[in-house]
């Protein structure tokens, strides 16, 4: 962390209940955050030193390297909270390369007045999803600004993974006749941030599927090793990120609208606002796309983790259909996926 420590002083923070600008100005208030919340947290030997960053040793291969974010709305969520959101996001995103994530940085933007309690809270789930995820937290910043000039609390989180030389994963691999998998099922993370926004209830409650994706990848690259593309489908959805795909490979995207996992109160959700499933953020889910040859290997390889017991084949890549996205309705028909317009629900993430 960029303050540095002033030791044997009072403990300042045990006389408030809230953050207070004094606590991002790099005086004794400063420290005595770093020093009470995140270093008994985070205590590793890079953070430990409390330089201005991080020095690490990288063993052979490539790095994968990713930054993100996290703005979302409301912070506290079923399912997760913007901490370990900040931190399976960025993980997710290195995995997506099919690198093993294993550095964090951390910067948090604080609001004046966010309560400490809610403070620990969220650098609780920062602290378990990291050690799930398999990931240190070896550097980061602390801001504190003015009342009203952010929503509570902001996250950056910055990663770095290391990549095998053998592992070449991207659009430029996707060729005609590949399948398309997803991990699991549509639409949940986007689906509980609106309906939680907006404290709309439903008869079977909503969760978000906030997940670190890295050791399901290892899993899918061990049994299929010429996989040609991962993605996260965030923001936009399954719908963006193929259409995605497609405008980089001049391809087709066919999809089956009786193939995809779509949980019923989801899937209830959306009917009753009329929102497309397709379109919705995940969270902790993949895209995959695959030689056809070894689309059951892998398929059967993902449901044995459990990250991806739902998942599914859910369509294939053609080369009719020039970069258009399509799907075959439950009633034959077949209509374009089309790249959205605009976010159909801002700061999902």
């Amino acid at each position: 962390m960029k303050d540095e420590m002033n030791r044997g002083y009072p403990n300042p923070i045990a006389k408030q209940d809230v953050v207070t600008l004094a606590h991002g100005n790099g005086g004794k208030f400063s420290a005595e955050l770093i020093e009470r919340f995140m270093l008994p947290r985070f205590a590793n030997e890079h953070l430990n030193r409390l330089e201005d960053q991080a020095t690490l040793a990288i063993s052979s291969g490539r790095i994968a390297f990713s930054t993100d974010s996290y703005v979302v709305s409301p912070i506290f969520f079923p399912g997760g909270d913007i901490g370990d959101l900040a931190v399976n996001g960025t993980v997710n995103d290195v995995a997506m390369s099919g690198a093993r994530p294993l550095y964090l940085s951390l910067a948090l933007i604080i609001e004046e007045g966010l309560p400490f309690v809610d403070l620990e809270r969220i650098l609780d789930s920062i602290q378990k999803a990291a050690r799930l995820a398999g990931v240190a937290i070896v550097t980061g910043d602390t801001k504190v600004v003015e009342r009203g000039s952010c929503d509570k609390i902001f996250i950056n989180t910055s990663g770095i993974g290391i990549l095998a030389d053998n592992i070449r994963l991207g659009a430029d691999r996707i060729q005609a006749g590949d399948k398309i998998i997803i991990s699991g099922t549509l639409a949940d993370h986007g689906m509980t941030i609106l309906t939680t926004r907006n404290k709309l209830s439903f008869e079977n409650s909503l969760q978000s599927d906030t997940a670190p994706l890295a050791d399901l990848v290892q899993t899918m690259l061990s049994a299929a090793p010429n996989i040609h593309a991962l993605r996260d489908p965030t923001r936009g959805g399954v719908a963006m990120t193929l259409n995605e795909f497609a405008q980089q490979t001049g391809l087709g995207f066919a999809l089956e609208e009786a193939a995809l996992p779509i949980n019923d109160s989801v899937r209830g959700a959306c009917e009753i606002l009329g929102i497309d499933p397709l379109y919705v953020a995940n969270e902790g889910k993949l895209i995959a796309v695959v030689r056809a040859q070894e689309a059951d290997s892998l398929l059967t390889a993902m449901r044995n983790h459990p990250l991806g017991q739902q998942a599914a084949i859910i369509g294939e890549v053609n080369a009719e259909t020039s970069k258009l996205v399509t799907l075959t309705t439950l009633l034959g028909a077949t209509r374009v996926v089309d790249i959205p317009v605009a976010e159909q629900l801002p700061r999902i993430c």
